[in-house]
Parts: structure tokens; sequence; C-alpha cells
């Protein structure tokens, strides 16, 4: 069993900058691939971004591309989004997400979720 813990979230005026961090339990981290999630109040989950075991390979929505970007630290079983040049749109929960393959892309259904973090752009 993996559990995820996300922070890092809050409130910023657009154009700013957030770092979100989702730490793992468990020792098996370092073999998983990662994602990052989101849900605006009102919408469906959407995907935002995803990583390989190993941080080779990498996926992100159209609209995040360029300005958010997804990394890793596999000693500190931790994965991380950084997002810049945020928009009031990009708005919502933000959720971690693992799976045990080692690249799941494109498909979105992750073995284990966290249980989000807020983020809120102002404009």
């Amino acid at each position: 069993q993996v559990q995820l813990v996300e922070s890092g979230g809050g409130l910023v005026q657009a154009g700013g900058s957030l770092r979100l961090s989702c730490a793992a339990s468990g020792r098996t981290f370092s073999s998983y691939s990662m994602g990052w999630f989101r849900q605006a109040p009102g919408k469906e989950r959407e995907f935002v971004a995803a990583l390989d075991w190993n941080g080779s390979r990498r996926s992100w929505a159209d609209s995040v591309k360029g300005r958010f970007a997804i990394s890793r630290d596999n000693a500190k079983n931790t994965v991380y989004l950084q997002m810049n040049s945020l928009k009031p749109e990009d708005t919502a929960v933000y959720y971690c997400a693992a799976d045990r393959r080692p690249w799941i892309w494109p498909a979105y259904e992750y073995d284990y979720w966290g249980q989000g973090t807020q983020v809120t752009v102002s404009s």
C-alpha cells in the first residue's frame, strides 16, 4: 500500500508560481509512474502531467504545457509540480497519483491517489 500526501497549495495572484509536493510512503516509490490531476468546482477531474519511474518520460495536458514542470526525487520519495504563469482557470484541487507500472500514460487508471491540495489563482 502506498500513501500519498500533497502539500504546497494556496492562494496566488495570476502570473505567480507555486510548487506542489507529493510525499509517498513505501520503499517501491522509485519504480512507480506518477501523475498530477486537478478538479475544478463543477467539473470532472482532468489530467495535468505524468512522469515515468525514472524521470525520462513526461506527458502534459495542452492547457499547462510550457508553464508547468513535473519532476521527482526518488531519494526523498517525492514528486513535484512546479506551476508558473498561473491563470485563474488553473484554480482547482490538485491530486497526486501513483501507479505500479513504470509508465502508464496515456492511461489514467492510477493505483493510488492522494487527498488533494487546493490551488486558488486570483485575477
